[in-house]
């Protein structure tokens, strides 16, 4: 009789411990789905625009021989079609389940901090590159483009980033809070893309897929009555519903190239975080072929990015016209951060809501949708109420 064989079972975590243990360097990522901290780098992933998903299958391979327990490729990609991206496989993994209900965090833990705060562009160049955009769209090629302003802030001592993601996560458990290290050659300190982004860009489980768009907003106030107010207006806002149909009809054509029985429902519906509510729909299908690389997670996402909600569209056009009204290049911002396995299963979020941190400096940017009928004011006012999810984990909540 052969000996029975000893199986150690898989240590088992708390989401508040992982993210207690959350050192700049490591990989970070939670969602309602559940929480992932990442250590070390056992391979880093070098591939470019439309071949990392195969780059990812390969190195997720070649790690499981190397005896790494159930790795994964984790990371994040820039905006930009030859943006630049920070993948690894990590060389140690651990789970946890979803993070707890939001908590408050303390004001005090920025409260000494002095800030010196640079916005690029100013207000006034911000509203006057919403009206180059809003002439482009009545010329007739442009129908919707997505325009962000950016806002550098520099701080009297390094800004400490597992307290801004602890305070990020316990202000919106339900967001997809992450931190990733995207040092790059150059950078005068370990630079972090850090964040908690409401928009879902696609999750995998087995043969199942899950996206769900955002596009569509409005300010969250503490008037609960103002708020039912609002989010009546969302969904009567017919400017508002066809911004956020442009996002949600692309999804679900590209989604639906890998996916049968697609489910896609006709009608927005309003969900919220802390500082925003957005029009959302959550887009689901079967992947037909889920042993395909060519079908994992991260393919998934590549193939959605840049949806609407982040671009435009018609897709180049819109990004040409970021590229020749925005100032300054978005980086992360607008891309995708998350991870995938051995299997392909994975999630990927939308990198808004966040920020890239080195040393002294925060780097945050937020967008609005431009189409016809959007007013420059009113979009000016949406980016400030967006960059709060940050400022507030800053305890800079005015700043706008």
């Amino acid at each position: 009789m052969s000996p029975p064989v000893l199986v150690r079972p898989r240590p088992v975590h708390r989401a508040a411990d992982l993210l207690a243990a959350y050192l700049p360097g490591s990989f970070y990522y939670s969602s309602a789905q559940g929480s992932l901290l990442a250590d070390g780098v056992h391979a880093t992933v070098r591939a470019g625009h439309g071949s990392r998903a195969h780059a990812a299958a390969d190195a997720l391979d070649a790690a499981a021989v190397a005896g790494v327990d159930g790795p994964v490729v984790a990371g994040a990609v820039g905006f930009r079609p030859n943006a630049e991206a920070s993948l690894v496989v990590p060389a140690v993994i651990r789970r946890a389940g979803a993070p707890g209900v939001a908590a408050d965090v303390p004001p005090a833990a920025f409260g000494s901090t002095k800030w010196s705060i640079a916005a690029r562009p100013e207000a006034a160049g911000y509203a006057e590159a919403v009206r180059r955009a809003l002439a482009l769209i009545a010329d007739g090629e442009l129908r919707k483009v997505v325009l962000a302003r950016c806002l550098e802030l520099t701080a009297d001592a390094p800004v400490p980033v597992p307290t801004l993601l602890a305070r990020l996560v316990r202000a919106d458990p339900a967001a997809q809070a992450f931190a990733v290290d995207v040092s790059a050659p150059g950078d005068p300190a370990p630079r972090t893309l850090v964040g908690a982004s409401p928009e879902l860009l696609v999750a995998r489980r087995g043969a199942r897929a899950v996206a769900n768009p955002l596009a569509g907003s409005l300010p969250r106030v503490a008037d609960e009555a103002e708020n039912r107010r609002r989010i009546a207006a969302l969904l009567a806002s017919e400017k508002d519903r066809a911004e956020h149909a442009h996002v949600a009809a692309q999804v679900a054509e590209v989604l639906g190239r890998f996916c049968v029985d697609l489910e896609a429902p006709a009608e927005p519906v309003v969900i919220g975080t802390p500082t925003m509510w957005h029009l959302s729909t959550r887009i689901t299908g079967r992947i037909a072929h889920p042993d395909d690389p060519g079908s994992s997670s991260l393919a998934l996402a590549e193939a959605l990015h840049p949806t609407p909600a982040v671009c435009g569209v018609p897709t180049g056009l819109a990004r040409a016209t970021i590229a020749d009204l925005e100032p300054e290049d978005r980086g992360y911002y607008s891309g995708l951060v998350g991870w995938t396995d051995l299997d392909g299963d994975g999630e990927w979020s939308v990198t808004i809501r966040s920020a890239e941190v080195c040393d002294r400096t925060v780097r945050l940017f937020a967008g609005a949708g431009i189409v016809a009928g959007s007013d420059p004011a009113a979009e000016l006012a949406e980016t400030s109420a967006k960059f709060r999810t940050l400022l507030r984990a800053l305890g800079l909540e005015g700043a706008a």
